[in-house]
């Protein structure tokens, strides 16, 4: 039983370290994409761990487990994990584990739910407001301009995506302003951040008293913006896309002295226009290597006593 308690505090270490040392860390900042990645590779490891410890634990209370699982092994490999001194916390350690992993699939059910009738209900208003004209069908138009007073510019994902823009973004939106918003919208597109919103919303949901989970869902909120502000400015200038948020959100109150849910806007603009120096190639590749290591960790701790008694 020594490698399900090893990975469950392997787990429990890279839930508490990893975000630690992401926070303090400067290079988030500087290289979205990269911390974007890294942060899917620590939660990706601390939910391998669980499975896996899941899976060893479920192998060492109950025979039909074990026998399915290590059916075509050695009896050596059987031995190297010393499966058969269960202790009486097996049973309930898989269970739990069983009954958290079913929760989380319940969560991310919940979400994606949820975010398709918030997609179907905001088409509806779509379409209420900018009705089909003959001969057009729902989804045909990849960008579709919005009569309203209020500028404002968004992103509509789903089978067929839509960026929908307002007839007072058009108005103060200037030369290659536009250009950068949309730029900047099919970022998100491209990369599909929604799956990334979804599956930190659902952790963070599902185990709210797990602040790895909390934190997940936070950075992704913030970093999926600052990627897609990268992806913008490469082609447009951050000068562009600087001001084009201030032209769409200037009438929302969020340069004010009083906090408002969009906080992030000023901080994004403080960044395009005092852009931080970007990483070194070597220095993105090392990181990037470095974070793939996370979700090995798990994986060497489980299969390292197995390959030992092999050879």
């Amino acid at each position: 039983m020594t490698v399900p308690v090893a990975l469950l505090l392997l787990g429990t270490l890279l839930a508490v370290v990893a975000p630690r040392m992401l926070a303090r860390a400067d290079w988030p900042e500087r290289e979205p994409i990269v911390a974007l990645w890294a942060w899917q590779c620590v939660v990706a490891g601390v939910l391998l761990c669980c499975a896996l410890s899941m899976v060893l634990s479920a192998a060492s209370a109950w025979q039909a487990v074990r026998g399915q699982l290590f059916a075509p092994a050695p009896h050596a490999v059987v031995d190297a994990y010393a499966l058969r001194t269960t202790g009486p916390w097996a049973p309930v350690v898989a269970v739990a584990l069983a009954l958290g992993g079913a929760w989380t699939a319940a969560m991310l059910v919940r979400e994606v739910r949820a975010a398709r009738t918030r997609r179907r209900r905001r088409r509806s208003e779509l379409l209420v407001r900018s009705p089909l004209l003959p001969g057009e069908e729902p989804g045909s138009d990849r960008l579709v301009v919005l009569e309203a007073e209020r500028p404002d510019a968004w992103w509509l994902p789903g089978p067929t995506p839509q960026l929908v823009i307002t007839t007072a973004a058009l108005r103060r939106l200037k030369g290659h302003q536009l250009d950068a918003v949309l730029a900047h919208e099919m970022g998100h597109a491209r990369w599909r951040h929604d799956w990334l919103l979804h599956c930190s919303g659902a952790l963070a949901g599902g185990f709210p008293q797990v602040p790895v989970f909390a934190a997940f869902r936070d950075e992704m909120h913030r970093l999926v913006e600052l990627a897609a502000d990268d992806v913008a400015s490469r082609r447009f200038g951050r000068l562009t896309i600087a001001l084009a948020l201030v032209e769409l959100n200037e009438d929302r109150g969020v340069f004010g002295p009083c906090p408002t849910p969009q906080t992030h806007v000023p901080q994004r603009v403080h960044r395009l226009l005092t852009p931080p120096s970007r990483l070194s190639p070597a220095h993105r590749l090392r990181l990037t290597a470095v974070a793939a290591l996370v979700p090995l960790a798990p994986l060497l701790v489980t299969f390292v006593p197995g390959l030992r008694a092999l050879g």
